[in-house]
């Protein structure tokens, strides 16, 4: 788990692939916080990206770290909103505070449960990493 999260921060922008009837839809995402030891990240009520993920919550993540690695996350999102996960993002990323607030209605936090991690380096050697 310590090595995803490390890549993901260090990578500062990942993309998360939701499907959208039968049509993939891919966007970029930038943060990222530990929640129950597992990748936790947020969202609006109000956005597509909710609606899909409450339709089919499996999605996937890629990272690249700009150095040839890619790190390839896949699961079911799992919302795990509260109070305290939503402080403890906006505490982590004050500037989502334009965004959203504790008990709005519409900021989500969710998970990636049932996961698995595959990083790939740049000479194409890969290995799962625990997540």
């Amino acid at each position: 788990m310590k090595e995803v999260m490390e890549f993901l921060v260090k990578s500062g922008v990942f993309y998360l692939a939701t499907v959208e009837g039968d049509q993939p839809r891919v966007r970029p995402m930038g943060f990222v916080m530990e929640c129950g030891g597992r990748p936790a990240f947020c969202t609006g009520k109000k956005k597509a990206m909710y609606r899909q993920m409450i339709a089919n919550p499996r999605v996937e993540i890629c990272a690249y770290d700009g150095q040839g690695n890619t790190l390839r996350l896949c699961g079911k999102a799992v919302f795990a909103t509260s109070a305290e996960l939503q402080q403890k993002a906006l505490d982590l990323a004050p500037s989502m505070k334009r965004m959203y607030s504790v008990g709005d209605g519409n900021f989500e936090i969710f998970y990636l449960d049932e996961g698995k991690a595959i990083y790939t380096n740049m000479n194409g050697e890969t290995r799962e990493l625990a997540l």
